[in-house]
């Protein structure tokens, strides 16, 4: 087997529906090599539609991991993930000089990438207080206060996941400090070497095919997905665009037309925040979509 130094980890990243899928399995071929999903929503098996999956062409084109890898059912942190990906990434590499990870989740991507910060320990008695406060009185509650103690963490947070506002709050309440001052401080040394490639394109025309994707997965029966998914809404994993919408909608107080246009407008938002987390990353090197042969050129000249 080559020495350590010779592997390389070459990361794609980039907002929502920018074409990061398409781009990772021309470099999977090109590299004869293999993919790893850091894409937080694409783990649980049981949310298909709604969190754009790679098609059954695409996954049979290279093989994936970290795709329906999970259910709802199952708690799988950012930890959970670090520690098992760097699994998977070391029997790989045992293999193959080159492999692929592609995901829109910042936090995921740098857990591999980095690792995560050791952090103090919180008082879960904290926890389930805000949890039953997130019960009574809503989520809006919970939002405001994070984005009075740790606006940092609240600029860049899921905003619509409780758990992960839950967490920045419980942090700040615990602990007294804020929980964005502990991210990303130091990185551990990895024992192969990352190359980073962002996608990026002009708003307007990424707008565009946000829009254009909920049309379709809309089209492709989101709905009738997330109907199926009710009895378990409470889990964490379906706090988030596209479900949280819909269940608004079959409660009754919104229409269908509404959930959509809602769905639009937050998954552009959250597009919004993927990309001001990754334009503070200096080591990604930024293409347009369907510029795969200019990145394949890159990744040539810049392999150890």
């Amino acid at each position: 087997m080559a020495s350590s130094d010779s592997k390389t980890l070459i990361t794609i990243v980039g907002p929502t529906a920018i074409g990061k899928t398409a781009l990772s399995i021309a470099l999977a071929k090109e590299f004869s090599t293999e993919i790893i999903s850091a894409d937080s929503r694409q783990f649980f098996r049981e949310m298909e539609i709604g969190t754009a999956k790679p098609t059954k062409e695409e996954l049979d084109a290279a093989l994936h991991h970290f795709i329906n890898s999970h259910s709802i059912n199952e708690f799988f942190s950012t930890g959970d993930f670090e520690v098992q990906a760097l699994k998977v990434i070391n029997t790989i590499f045992q293999k193959k000089d080159i492999l692929i990870m592609v995901g829109g989740s910042g936090l995921y991507i740098d857990a591999v990438c980095k690792g995560l910060d050791d952090l103090p320990e919180t008082d879960l008695d904290i926890r389930n207080e805000l949890n039953r406060q997130l019960e009574k009185e809503g989520i809006d509650k919970i939002r405001t206060q994070l984005k009075k103690y740790d606006p940092e963490y609240f600029a860049k947070v899921d905003r619509a996941n409780p758990q992960r506002l839950i967490r920045g709050l419980e942090f700040f309440l615990s602990t007294g400090q804020k929980i964005s001052d502990f991210y990303t401080n130091s990185s551990k040394s990895r024992p192969f070497n990352i190359l980073k490639i962002g996608l990026n394109m002009d708003r307007t025309h990424l707008y565009e095919r946000i829009n254009m994707r909920v049309d379709q997965m809309m089209k492709e029966g989101l709905l009738e997905e997330v109907r199926n998914l009710l009895p378990s809404r409470k889990l964490n994993a379906l706090n988030t665009v596209g479900y949280t919408e819909l269940f608004d909608h079959l409660d009754g107080h919104i229409s269908l037309e509404e959930a959509v246009e809602k769905i639009k407008q937050n998954t552009r938002r959250f597009a919004k925040r993927q990309l001001t987390w990754f334009r503070k990353d200096n080591s990604i090197k930024w293409f347009d979509p369907g510029q795969d042969s200019a990145v394949i050129s890159y990744i040539k000249e810049n392999l150890h």
